[in-house]
């Protein structure tokens, strides 16, 4: 066919068609480099799951093989660098990118190559996942921690972590009895490049009430220049696997689709406590948050197996989870 005949009728159905996505209600596409977990929990799965919760097209970039389950990372295996470079690269060339989500790369050659494809789209906003690495033997995590915080750092907009992996990360020489602050840790990662902190799992002072004490964790926002917003959740017994990358996910979402910075921080860490609430256990370990909690049906009136005339049986609770300990991030 030469460029002066008309197109065909299908095809030119879907040229038009993809011009009006382009043009309406198309989603902001997330390019997420993590790593594949097969237990679902987190990784690229949580990012998928995640970003098609809020709305987002997630483009995933597999980073390492996690060999792992609910309870543990046993090991993994790093991607080579280059052929994480050839993943995004192929895909980059196709697709209009508006946001980033980083999350574990692997080893420090990839952190290097991954690097390398941000300082490319400056002007498109990156937030970065700090993961609890303390599975990782120290010379791998060494290096690889050196080259997050030499390249990947200076192109963070928010940079989102637990306030213990944080502090160790940022601030690895603090010895004060009083826990380093949102905003000092902001300090250390703002004279790296980053601009903003979002701290997790803070431990507040515990609430006498009827019940006994109240224990809180605070989630906090923050600038070098002090804090800037956050949510305070009350703690739970059970551990999660996999809050981090959800709300490291959702905040790119929302970022990708122009949201305001402090307003996506409040809408993603309501995401990410609606999700440990309606979270369930698939295994014998950790509980996994529950990204599509706000799409499960309606309880059905009546039911099978019940005989006409006879009450219906009471449905089994599903598994709750008991106040009084602390909600893990990994």
């Amino acid at each position: 066919m030469t460029p002066s005949q008309p197109l065909p009728p299908d095809a030119a159905a879907a040229d038009a068609g993809a011009e009006a996505l382009q043009d309406g209600g198309a989603p902001a596409c997330v390019m997420s480099f993590n790593a594949a977990d097969p237990s679902g929990a987190g990784g690229l799965a949580g990012d998928i799951s995640t970003l098609a919760a809020m709305g987002a097209h997630a483009l995933p970039v597999t980073t390492s093989i996690l060999l792992r389950d609910t309870a543990e990372i046993f090991d993994h295996h790093a991607i080579d660098a280059d052929v994480v470079a050839e993943q995004a690269r192929s895909v980059l060339e196709d697709i209009t990118v508006a946001g980033w989500k980083v999350g574990f790369l692997g080893s420090a050659e990839a952190v290097s190559a991954v690097a390398e494809i941000l300082s490319d789209y400056p002007d498109v906003p990156l937030v970065s996942y700090l993961p609890n690495l303390g599975w990782l033997d120290e010379d791998q995590a060494q290096p690889y921690l050196e080259a997050f915080r030499e390249l990947i750092l200076p192109a963070t907009e928010v940079l989102v972590g637990n306030h213990k992996t944080l502090t160790d990360f940022l601030l690895p020489d603090w010895d004060s009895e009083r826990p380093a602050s949102a905003r000092e840790l902001a300090v250390a990662a703002g004279e790296r490049g980053t601009r903003f902190v979002l701290v997790t799992g803070i431990m507040l002072a515990a609430k006498a009430g009827k019940g006994g004490g109240e224990q809180f964790i605070d989630n906090v926002l923050a600038s070098p220049t002090g804090a800037l917003t956050g949510e305070k959740f009350e703690m739970f017994e059970t551990s999660f696997v996999g809050a981090g990358d959800t709300l490291s996910a959702a905040l790119a979402a929302l970022l990708a689709a122009g949201s305001e910075l402090q307003a996506a921080v409040g809408e993603a860490l309501a995401f990410m406590d609606q999700t440990l609430d309606s979270g369930f256990r698939p295994g014998m370990g950790s509980v996994v948050p529950d990204r599509f909690f706000w799409a499960l049906p309606p309880p059905e009136e009546g039911a099978e197996g019940a005989l006409e005339g006879e009450p219906m049986p009471e449905p089994e609770p599903p598994e709750t989870k008991s106040k009084g300990a602390p909600r893990r991030v990994h």
